[in-house]
Order: C-alpha cells, then sequence, then structure tokens
C-alpha cells in the first residue's frame, strides 16, 4: 500500500486548504475512484455521482471505450502545437462538423475558452460582414448567465460575487431578463449594433431554469429578422444531457454559433470547440486567434471516442427517458412537502427548489445528509440543489437514488 492510500479524508482536505487556492467550497468527500455513475472515497465508501463534475461526465466516470482512445493516442502523439498539421485534427474537425451540422469548427480547451472565442468571432463578423464601425458592437446577454470566469465573462455577470473588486469590466454587453422574448425584441430593435445574442439554452448554475416553449425558436427568428448571431451556450446542456443531442433541438434551432466543452470529452481530458458556418467562420486568419493546446491530437481522439459514446449507446434517450420518471417521482413527493417546494429541469439536468433563503444553509445540509447516505449533490445559489447524474444511469440505480433523496428531504421537513 502505497503512502498516498494511507492517508484519510481529512488530511487530504487539510493539505488542499493549506496549498491551494480557497477558490472553491467542495463537500468535505476525498474521490480516489470512479466508474460509470459511482465514485468512491479514500476509504472506500461508494456513491451515485449525481452531478457529473457540472455535466462533463455524461458517459460515466472512465468509459473503458474512451480511456483506450487517450491511453493509445498518448502512446503515440499528445502535442505538436498548431505550428504543423498532425494526423487526427482533420479527422476529428470532420467527425464534429458531420455530427452537428456545421461547416467548420475552432478547437479550443475549456468552456470559458469556447465562450470567449464566440465572443470574438460574433464580434468580427460584426465589423466585416453585418458593417458595423468598430468598437460599437454589442452583443445581449441575459440576468442570471454563467458563462465561465475570465474578465470579459464577469464583466456581464450578474453575480457580485464573480465581480467584486475584479474590474474595470468590459464593455459592449447588453443584459436582459432571461426567458422574455419581448426584452429581447426591443434590445435587437434598439440599435443597429447588435451583433449577436449569446444565450443557455437552460441556466443551470442559476439554478436549472428552463425557458419557456418557444422561447428559444422565437429568438432564433428574431437574430435571424435583425441579421443577428444567435449563439448557444451548451457546454452544460449539450451532448445528450438534456435528452436531445443539443438542448436546442427540443425547438429544432440551429445556432449561429455553437458552445461545446465539458462532456464532449467525457470528462477524461479538456476539449472545447465553437462550431460556426462558413459565412461566419471565414472571419478568422491566421494569426487572429489560437490555442497551443487547442485541437491537440489528444484532445482529439478523446473527443471522437467521447462522442460515439454518446451515440452508440443512445444516451440522449436514456436522458429523456429517465428523467421524467425522476421529474415525476419527486413531484408527486414535492406536493406534500415543506421542505421542497419545486422541480424542474429538462432529461437528467433537473433542480429541486428548497424551501429556505438563498443564505440558509438547509440545502448544503441537506447535501452533507445525502452525502451520508451514498448521493453526491450540490447547492447552487444557495437554495437550489442540482441533480445531474451520469446518462449510463439505468432506471434500476434512478429508483434507487430517488428513493435517498426523498429519505432524506423527510428527514429536513419542517
Amino acid at each position: 500500500m502505497s503512502v498516498l492510500e494511507k492517508i484519510s479524508s481529512a488530511a487530504f482536505i487539510e493539505i488542499e486548504n493549506k496549498y491551494g487556492a480557497h477558490n472553491y467550497h467542495p463537500l468535505p468527500v476525498v474521490l480516489s475512484r470512479g466508474k460509470g455513475v459511482y465514485v468512491w472515497d479514500v476509504e472506500g465508501k461508494r456513491y451515485y455521482d449525481f452531478l457529473s463534475a457540472y455535466s462533463a461526465v455524461n458517459q460515466g466516470h472512465c468509459h473503458p471505450d474512451i480511456v483506450e482512445a487517450l491511453i493509445n493516442q498518448a502512446q503515440t502523439l499528445t502535442l505538436t502545437s498548431r505550428a504543423f498539421h498532425n494526423d487526427r485534427l482533420g479527422i476529428y474537425e470532420k467527425f464534429l462538423c458531420e455530427y452537428f451540422g456545421f461547416d467548420k469548427v475552432l478547437p479550443m480547451n475549456t468552456g470559458a475558452e469556447a465562450v470567449e472565442t464566440a465572443l470574438k468571432l460574433c464580434r468580427k463578423w460584426a465589423y466585416e460582414v453585418k458593417g458595423i464601425a468598430e468598437h460599437q458592437a454589442q452583443i445581449i446577454v441575459c440576468e442570471g448567465n454563467f458563462h465561465g470566469r475570465t474578465t470579459t465573462i464577469i464583466s456581464f455577470s450578474n453575480d457580485e460575487n464573480a465581480r467584486k473588486n475584479f474590474g474595470p469590466y468590459t464593455e459592449g454587453f447588453i443584459k436582459i431578463p432571461y426567458d422574455d422574448i419581448e426584452a429581447l425584441e426591443q434590445a435587437l430593435s434598439s440599435t443597429n449594433n447588435i451583433a449577436g445574442f449569446l444565450v443557455e439554452p437552460i441556466q443551470g448554475e442559476a439554478g436549472v431554469y428552463v425557458p419557456a416553449d418557444g422561447y428559444l425558436a422565437k429568438a432564433k427568428a428574431l437574430c435571424e429578422k435583425h441579421n443577428a448571431l444567435f449563439i448557444a451556450d451548451e457546454v452544460q446542456t449539450g451532448i445528450a444531457r438534456t435528452g436531445k443531442l443539443l438542448a436546442v433541438h427540443h425547438e429544432n434551432v440551429q445556432p449561429d454559433i455553437l458552445i461545446l466543452g465539458k462532456a464532449i470529452s467525457g470528462g477524461v481530458y479538456p476539449v472545447s470547440a465553437v462550431l460556426a458556418n462558413d459565412n461566419v467562420m471565414h472571419v478568422i486568419k491566421p494569426g487572429q486567434h489560437g490555442s497551443t493546446f487547442g485541437g491537440n491530437p489528444l484532445a482529439a481522439a478523446v473527443a471522437v471516442a467521447a462522442l460515439e459514446v454518446v451515440e452508440h449507446e443512445n444516451l440522449a434517450e436514456n436522458a429523456a427517458y429517465l428523467g421524467n420518471i425522476f421529474r415525476e417521482k419527486i413531484g408527486d413527493y414535492i406536493r406534500e412537502s415543506g421542505i421542497a417546494t419545486l422541480v424542474r429541469g429538462k432529461g437528467l439536468l433537473n433542480a429541486i427548489l428548497i424551501n429556505d433563503t438563498e443564505e440558509s444553509d438547509t440545502a448544503w445540509n441537506i447535501c452533507l445528509r445525502l452525502a451520508h447516505y451514498g448521493l453526491l449533490a450540490k447547492p447552487t445559489h444557495g437554495n437550489i440543489i442540482r441533480f445531474a447524474p451520469p446518462l449510463v444511469m439505468t432506471e434500476e440505480q434512478l429508483e434507487d437514488c430517488i428513493s435517498i433523496i426523498i429519505k432524506t428531504l423527510k428527514e429536513f421537513e419542517k
């Protein structure tokens, strides 16, 4: 047994607290192994993972096909930079474009990088194609959004915890209420300088807010009417999470710019991508955007394997089926509950609203109790608990998890 295997969870947490920046507040669980829907802590206790690394592990932990692709490629060629061609990138780009129905892809590494890429692409298109005067382009965003934590992205965030003391902020953004088609139409009509509309099809970090039926289709139509790009941030909602390959597919919407990350790699290696058609992507020329690791052979091999798993194992269909069961059974309980007031979501991206204030610690304490019973979930915005298990979950496993959740909530009934 190695020295590391002898260290307790408490000791690992103490090391992190001493040497790591305190930019997260994790549950007091130290994980050392994962397989499928399960993770194990250093003491050997097994848990259902109901967060899936914020939906990065849709294909389940350590999926053998994805891990095999990683190992095989890692033993051959890992990185060339984009100074040279490699034998994986073009194959990956063709696969991705055909998989999602676009002409071109710009490969990156993380979700926030992909959002930044989409913003730059949108602005450049606005100046060189739409004809907006330089430095005047505006991009519409939604209140309550979460697109990452770079300086530009927090500039249009409503989360003061993410914004305070990180200014000055980047200009060029108009904030409107989410799921408000009239506000979008007004913003698009207010000036000729609108370059695009950036939106999450479902606001995940905000608490799994699902817009009204028809919102996305109407928003896309308005963008077309006003010659503005519809930019879908599907970093969290994409790759089968909501019961469709993309969440916008629930309304048969094809974005002008599609942002992908997280589960495009199955959680094995950081991969993100921005897809668009030639009429948009052609504005990017050599030297105007890039990344040393973007499109590296390892990422390319992993992403192809990860997306093949989604298709071959019918993960979108499984998410749709299990999500309906989850919301129905949790909803039945909530109708008689005093601790929970609402369950909402699509597919296997769901949330429960706890009957307490955002400042309370009730949701946190519920998550601690869930962990005690072998299920890991995390609060968002204080009084909302997000539930997003790997999409490889079976109906039997889901039923077990529903029982754990209901049993735990009953312990907190007022």
